[in-house]
């Protein structure tokens, strides 16, 4: 009986400290993984990864993750000459394969959200026009044009959609004339664009966007979804 009950007491401590290494070694792949994040023709500011799942040394030893968070902050693309900053993204990661000797990762199925600041599409918009939330799933957009010398400024309430899954266009809904002609067609000159949102992993595509009070909130889903680093 004692010996049984030393047994025990071995196999508990034994248990301890593989739960123990394991959660060590977690924490040692997460913060390597979240500095050697790399997005394809992008740049990011910061990565975060949480490594999902029990044990995580037998999912590393069959390079094969079940699954993986990831916060991105900070990604930055070129789009139609212009920088268009997405300000986080978040992404949930399933049944991850470990490839090229640990340096990339590729997730079966993943699903995220994405968004971008009105601060940061104010700078992707064109000059002189400023975006903000308009409130009731919509943004206000605001520019002025010059007309016979005369600067006029105007604000409009404008609807967001999602172009092709990888293009937001910004659309006002109704532009005052005021009967000047030609005022409309000069306002939405200013007031319309549309930016390609570039810097997603290779996989992701946009399905739906949502204007809210801190942005531009856009969710996505794809499959085969590459990670590199």
């Amino acid at each position: 009986m004692r010996a049984l009950r030393i047994w025990g007491i071995v196999l508990v401590i034994l248990a301890a400290l593989f739960v123990a290494v394991d959660r060590v070694a977690v924490y040692v792949a997460e913060s390597q993984a979240g500095n050697r994040v790399e997005i394809q023709g992008a740049q990011i500011g910061s990565a975060e990864v949480s490594v999902k799942g029990f044990p995580f040394l037998t999912q590393l030893a069959g390079s094969e993750l079940d699954e993986v968070d990831v916060k991105i902050t900070g990604i930055e693309t070129r789009a139609g000459g212009r920088t268009l900053r997405i300000s986080t993204m978040n992404a949930e990661l399933h049944d991850v394969r470990l490839t090229d000797g640990f340096s990339g990762a590729t997730a079966a199925h993943a699903t995220g959200t994405a968004v971008i600041s009105y601060e940061d599409l104010t700078k992707a918009a064109s000059d002189g026009v400023a975006v903000e939330y308009g409130g009731r799933n919509k943004v206000k957009v605001t520019g002025a044009v010059n007309i016979l010398g005369r600067p006029i400024s105007r604000s409009v309430l404008s609807t967001v959609t999602l172009l092709d899954g990888r293009t937001v266009r910004v659309h006002a809904d109704k532009v005052p004339g005021e009967g000047i002609p030609g005022l409309e067609k000069l306002i939405r000159e200013k007031t319309d664009f549309e930016r390609e949102v570039g810097g997603l992993p290779n996989g992701l595509k946009l399905e739906k966007i949502q204007p809210t009070a801190k942005g531009l909130e856009i969710s996505m889903s794809g499959t085969e979804v590459r990670l590199v680093g």
